[in-house]
Parts: C-alpha cells; sequence; structure tokens
C-alpha cells in the first residue's frame, strides 16, 4: 500500500482532449483519437465471447484473487449505489449487487455493446436483472453526486481521455463515496524481463489458439506499457478532486488496485 496524495488547486482546468484532430497512443502505435475509439471496439468486439475463458489462461486465475480483493475494498453496504463502468461480462457487478441487496442499485455499463451484452446475458441467466448501459466514461449520463461507489476494472487503459474519465467518476460520486480503479501496473523491475517475454510471446500465441486473435493480446501487452504507472495514476485520482488517494500493489505490481474518496 502507497501514501496518500493531495489533489492539486487546478486539475479542473487539465483537458487533454481540447484540441480538435489530436493524436494518442493505441499499443505502441500514434493514431487519431477518433481511431483509437475505433480500433479498441474492434479488439472488445473480436474478444467478447473469449473474453473470461483468456482472461483466466492469462492471469492463471489470478484475476479473481485481484477482482475479490477490489470487492473486498469497495465495501459496498446494502442500499448502496453502485456504478461499473467498463464492466463487460459483469464479475464486479454481481458481486456489488449481492451486497447492495434487494434496495441497493448496481449499474452494469460498458462502451461496447458487445461486452456489454455478453455480461447481461450471463446475469441474467443468473436471475439478475441489473440495470445496463452502454456509455462512455469521458461523458457519463448519470447525475452528479449519484453513486456510492464507482468502479472501473481493467478499462481505464483503453480510455482516450484518462484525466477526463476521472473527472467524470468524481462527479457521480456522493460525498464520502469512492472510486476503485483496478488496472494492470508496472511490476517490479527483478520481474520485468521475463513478464516482458511472456507478454511478448505467449500472451499473442494464446490470444491466436483460443481466441483467434493474436493482434488483440499484443495490443494488450503494448496497451499496458503505455498505462500510467503506479505513482502517476494515483497523481492523475488527485488532480481529479479525490482525496485519500492510495494504491495496493497486487502480485509484485503486475495489478495495482487504486482508490480515492470524493470529499465534495
Amino acid at each position: 500500500m502507497q501514501n496518500l496524495h493531495s489533489p492539486t488547486p487546478d486539475a479542473s482546468s487539465q483537458d487533454s482532449g481540447a484540441q480538435a484532430g489530436a493524436s494518442t497512443h493505441f499499443g505502441f502505435k500514434t493514431v487519431s483519437e477518433k481511431e483509437k475509439a475505433g480500433k479498441v471496439a474492434e479488439v472488445f468486439h473480436s474478444v467478447a465471447g473469449r473474453y473470461d475463458i483468456m482472461n483466466d489462461l492469462m492471469s492463471v486465475g489470478l484475476h479473481r484473487v485481484w477482482k475479490a480483493f477490489t470487492i473486498g475494498r469497495a465495501d459496498v453496504r446494502p442500499g448502496m449505489k453502485v456504478l461499473d463502468i467498463a464492466g463487460g461480462t459483469g464479475d464486479l457487478a454481481r458481486a456489488f449487487a449481492k451486497r447492495a441487496g434487494a434496495r441497493g442499485e448496481v449499474w452494469l455499463t460498458d462502451i461496447n455493446d458487445s461486452m456489454l451484452r455478453v455480461g447481461r446475458d450471463r446475469l441474467t441467466d443468473q436471475g439478475m436483472l441489473l440495470p445496463t448501459a452502454v456509455c462512455d466514461a469521458e461523458n457519463l449520463p448519470f447525475p452528479s453526486g449519484y453513486f456510492d461507489r464507482v468502479s472501473v476494472a481493467f478499462g481505464l487503459r483503453n480510455m482516450t481521455h484518462k484525466d477526463r474519465a476521472l473527472s467524470e467518476m468524481r462527479r457521480v460520486l456522493k460525498p464520502g463515496g469512492k472510486l476503485l480503479v483496478l488496472e494492470f501496473s508496472r511490476v517490479a523491475k527483478p520481474l520485468a524481463p521475463a513478464y516482458d517475454w511472456y507478454s511478448f510471446n505467449v500472451l499473442p500465441w494464446l490470444g491466436k489458439k483460443v481466441a483467434g486473435d493474436e493482434a488483440s493480446y499484443r495490443y494488450l501487452a503494448e496497451s499496458i506499457r503505455m498505462h500510467p504507472d503506479q505513482s502517476t495514476l494515483a497523481g492523475m485520482l488527485a488532480d481529479a478532486g479525490l482525496s485519500r488517494v492510495r494504491y495496493f500493489n497486487l502480485s509484485a505490481g503486475l495489478v495495482a488496485l487504486h482508490e480515492g474518496v470524493n470529499l465534495g
């Protein structure tokens, strides 16, 4: 666990997407912002049907441990309102709904309709009828101060304007509400060479053999390297107006859980 950060005074004025025709990264490639949105959508349309199987194979089941830790830190209680962003196949939303109970309200959202459809259908098959919405985290269609908890697991990495998305997440939190961001991060240096070999050799091979999509899993490896490291992301949460920001390294920093509180 790492220490706290304080918001910087000019966070609200930052907007990395303000310039028309701006470029950004898609993995190691430089593309236009508009082009990135389409490319990311293609990735998840392609892998939606095999997403959970690939998660189990790639992480040797560890993604379940990381999500369980996140669920514990969320501390969702009966009657709470929870927003799960980039919720994909619904793992976190299902756990939150069980804890929020009949008086609670848990939204499953994703910008990708293929992923959302898989999650919605799976939850329905399990007898859980949760509200779902296709929505962009950079422009959330919810009123300010509505949710007790907001979570995003393995989704922030793919967002073009992370600062804008984090500000939106803070906006929809109630005073005292908590944001939780679970994402791939920087692994401990002694493990980096082995992790790089695995990422750029084994992951694309698994993607080709299991999901029939080598390119999407090469993008996954590249996108992880382009994502901010632990301390940089903690600073971004603080800049978005969140307080009591901290992070927890999981599996030697392979993944980190960041959290922050909206003190209103």
